[in-house]
């Protein structure tokens, strides 16, 4: 995984981890708090491309992609991430593939805020060019 990819992935798992442990009623599975350098493989690809996928549609929109209300931001963040585990899961669990309405609000917060953390990476970068 070469550096800028791994730096967004790296990024989305974090965003990931602190809404978890932010909005997660309770005490949250050990997967979903794991840190990058124990995330399986295919979950730090899956990452990293969601990352990017969300970049892009920032920067293809010039920013304007920031004016989404909440809710959309999130529902853009579930469904990159359910197009990775069709990609990368043959016959994924129902609850993988849920969709936005179907999800739980810990999870549908978290996204809003993995999409606001991109966000704020890209505006970041695009001050530091």
């Amino acid at each position: 995984m070469n550096t800028d990819f791994e730096h967004g992935g790296r990024v989305f798992r974090e965003a990931w981890i602190s809404g978890v442990t932010t909005h997660f009623p309770g005490t949250p599975k050990d997967g979903y708090i794991t840190p990058w350098e124990d995330t399986p493989d295919w979950e730090r690809a899956s990452a990293a491309t969601v990352y990017r996928q969300v970049a892009e549609f920032i920067e293809a929109t010039d920013g304007a992609a920031t004016r989404l209300s909440p809710e959309l931001k999130g529902q853009f963040v579930a469904i990159c991430w359910i197009g990775q585990i069709y990609a990368r899961i043959p016959e994924p669990k129902p609850g993988y593939v849920a969709p936005w309405d179907q999800l739980p609000e810990w999870q549908q917060k978290t996204d809003i805020g993995i999409f606001e953390t991109i966000e704020r990476e890209v505006a970041a970068a695009k001050e530091r060019a």
